[in-house]
């Protein structure tokens, strides 16, 4: 089997062992190491490290006070953390369709979304390219809205050079398959001092000091062990990123002029870090994706559908007072990638051979 993504932290090993010895296994001196290498990494003043990234996104909002009514705009092509945290926030969810060619939500479509009660922007950086920030931030401060950036799975991509995470709040996941993993964890990005001071204490249970409660908070720390598995991935992530890069390139060039399949898309000014390289299974390939899906797990190639489903369309949300008037067919884009999306192995711990046979086991099953 050529898997979907490998997971391979033995670079860290020193650091953990160091910090075993230590004695010292909460939040010190590696996650203040880690969140310093980050800051940089995302091109920010302040990076605040918590236990994982829907903790990222549900502090994020949490700091902004938002009221019963309250809406925040976002994708309905996501993980459903993007929807849960919006909703522990208690604030409203309000989606708008996606571009086909980035994945991320159509700035036209913000545009006429917004309201009075929209306080919030929350673009989602799907699959490792930001979405079209060269729109979205001028329109985000023309109606006075903060911009809380799901940058989940684009740790390093860039739009016009600048890194996703620094165009507001940004909100990061360090989970065990993403490109940084510390296993679990997750990492918030801003140049505002003031907002950096209220996540470190909301994260510390409201403390500035032991027993000096200025809010109440919760515990959303890190430890510094799972900073310790990060720490040597954030120093070499130029080297993991380039090698995805060379992977999607030998992908879509392998790949080019496949029946019924549309390869990802580079846009001009991204920066793309290819979390997950997905293709869409149109009506005239030899193959539905499901059965495409099917037919390259028999043949031991590994694969993903992220997502199956526009992320509100699951009973649990169904009726859900801070979900209303939510409509598949009202997202036409979103909908058909839900059902087209495939993704195949891009990771880079893949050898030259394995990508030649992603790339002819794919032509094989289509027919082509």
């Amino acid at each position: 089997m050529i898997p979907i993504t490998v997971v391979d932290v033995r670079d860290a090993e020193s650091l953990v062992v160091e910090v075993l010895r230590s004695g010292a296994i909460a939040q010190g001196p590696m996650v203040k190491r880690f969140e310093e290498t980050f800051a940089g990494v995302a091109g920010a003043k302040h990076a605040v490290a918590v236990n994982n990234g829907t903790t990222a996104l549900v502090a994020s909002l949490q700091a902004l006070d938002l009221q019963p009514g309250d809406e925040v705009i976002t994708s309905p092509f996501t993980f459903v953390a993007t929807l849960n945290a919006i909703l522990e926030a208690g604030a409203t969810a309000k989606f708008v369709d996606i571009r086909r060619d980035d994945f991320a939500i159509d700035p036209d479509a913000v545009a006429a979304a917004i309201t009075p009660r929209t306080k919030v922007l929350m673009p989602v950086h799907l699959y490792g390219q930001t979405a079209d920030m060269g729109k979205l931030v001028p329109l985000a401060a023309e109606h006075n809205l903060a911009i809380v950036e799901d940058s989940a799975q684009a740790v390093g991509a860039a739009f016009d050079g600048k890194r996703a995470g620094s165009f507001g709040t940004g909100c990061f996941s360090l989970y065990a398959t993403k490109n940084v993993t510390t296993a679990e964890g997750g990492v918030i990005t801003t140049d505002d001092d003031d907002l950096a001071d209220r996540l470190r204490v909301l994260r510390n249970q409201g403390m500035r000091a032991r027993y000096q409660y200025e809010m109440a908070g919760h515990n959303y720390r890190m430890t510094d062990l799972h900073a310790a598995v990060g720490i040597p991935q954030l120093e070499k992530l130029d080297e993991l990123t380039a090698a995805r890069q060379r992977n999607a390139k030998r992908l879509s060039e392998g790949l080019a002029g496949t029946l019924g399949l549309d390869l990802p898309q580079v846009l001009p000014g991204r920066d793309h870090v290819w979390h997950q390289y997905t293709v869409l299974v149109g009506p005239h390939a030899f193959l539905s994706r499901d059965e495409l899906a099917a037919a390259l797990t028999e043949k031991g190639i590994g694969n993903g559908i992220y997502y199956p489903k526009i992320v509100f369309d699951y009973d649990c949300y169904s009726g859900h007072p801070l979900v209303p008037g939510a409509n598949v067919a009202d997202f036409p884009v979103a909908a058909a990638a839900a059902s087209q999306a495939l993704s195949l192995p891009v990771h880079q711990h893949l050898t030259e051979e394995q990508v030649d046979t992603v790339i002819n086991t794919v032509r094989e099953v289509l027919g082509t």
